[in-house]
């Protein structure tokens, strides 16, 4: 692998590092000094979303190659479940597995601009991590072909 590809991976997951904990830190923020009680929803997509910020600090520090390889499982299934909290709080689907009657799914604590909510936030979190590892994916793919 060329230095410039190196240093481009090295950078994506800096930004990997930023955004999921931007995430942990926004969802502990709305949930410890808000007191905004997280969804059932919301505790899965945080059980995806923490780790992620250990297996970057552990890659940066035993120097890992194969870090994103680590955290792509992470970001799909966490994508997958803050989609389906996205469409149930946009009411495009109905509720499958019903949530905590004392923290709804579908509760509203936020909303700026008539679309940034809790929910959107999250999403995208995961897209946006999903972005930075794909890209830092096809650089190790590019540069062992």
């Amino acid at each position: 692998m060329k230095q410039t590809q190196l240093n481009t991976k090295i950078v994506l997951l800096y930004l990997q590092l930023i955004v999921a904990s931007a995430a942990v830190f926004g969802s502990l923020y709305f949930s410890e000094v808000m007191k905004f009680a997280p969804c059932d929803l919301c505790w899965y997509q945080r059980l995806f979303l923490y780790p992620i910020v250990l297996i970057c600090l552990t890659g940066f520090f035993i120097n890992s190659k194969e870090t994103s390889y680590y955290i792509a499982p992470f970001i799909w299934f966490g994508l997958a479940i803050a989609t389906y909290h996205n469409l149930i709080y946009y009411k495009v689907i109905k509720v499958i597995i019903p949530c905590n009657e004392s923290s709804p799914c579908t509760l509203e604590h936020i909303n700026y601009f008539g679309f940034i909510t809790i929910p959107f936030l999250s999403i995208m979190a995961f897209i946006a991590l999903l972005i930075f590892n794909t890209a830092s994916l096809r650089i190790e793919r590019k540069g062992n072909s």
